[in-house]
């Protein structure tokens, strides 16, 4: 008879723990955004501009795809999907229903990266739940999954802007100070993506929240 063990073992390269007690080693991870040129460098794209930074730094090509383009990462035996919905910021549950649909992906093993008005600059916080927080983003991939219980990683822009001003600031691009830092938090991020797949949510939380 098998025995189900869990085990877990420190990473030689990365100091990330490894959860082995996953049968299920395919990942989605989806960075939040608008397609587009003039929408690239804006806030509200962070989601894509950390997949964009982890694809460059793993040397990954995007390819377009259905609802999207894709982009495969493999790390320790994990696949980790790479989405950027081409579906628009307010529609993109679409595109998270059907990859992970495709790609037989377990919801628990779902990561949405976006941006947070109510956290710091380049703060990080994870959640397995919770409410969109009047993210349209978040608000759709909540009503089509019919789920409040998909892991977030938001991914802190700060409120620095002035009353009735909250949509140009979202949508507007990152101060000179900001594009200064953004690097640093990025290469965080990206390890954020890692431990998900490699040692799970909950040390993931413990590791990285409010780094």
């Amino acid at each position: 008879m098998w025995k189900f063990i869990k085990s877990l073992f420190l990473s030689e390269t990365n100091n990330i723990i490894v959860e082995e007690s996953n049968p299920m080693k395919k990942f989605l991870i989806v960075g939040l955004g608008n397609i587009g040129e003039k929408y690239t460098n804006t806030r509200h794209n962070i989601g894509f501009k950390v997949l964009d930074f982890l694809a460059e730094k793993e040397s990954l090509s995007f390819e377009t795809q259905k609802l999207g383009d894709v982009a495969i990462y493999k790390l320790k035996g994990r696949t980790f999907i790479l989405l950027k919905p081409s579906t628009y910021m307010n529609l993109s549950g679409k595109a998270v229903q059907y990859w992970l649909t495709k790609e037989k992906v377990p919801l628990e093993n779902l990561l949405v990266i976006t941006d947070d008005l109510n956290l710091p600059f380049g703060s990080l916080r994870i959640k397995t739940k919770g409410s969109d927080g009047g993210h349209n983003g978040l608000k759709d991939i909540q009503n089509t999954l019919n789920s409040t219980k998909y892991n977030r990683f938001r991914f802190g822009i700060s409120d620095a802007f002035s009353k009735g001003r909250q949509v140009d600031y979202v949508l507007g691009e990152w101060e000179e100070e900001e594009i200064k830092h953004l690097p640093e938090r990025l290469e965080k991020a990206v390890e954020v993506i890692k431990s998900f797949g490699l040692a799970g949510i909950n040390n993931t939380m413990n590791n990285f929240n409010g780094k």
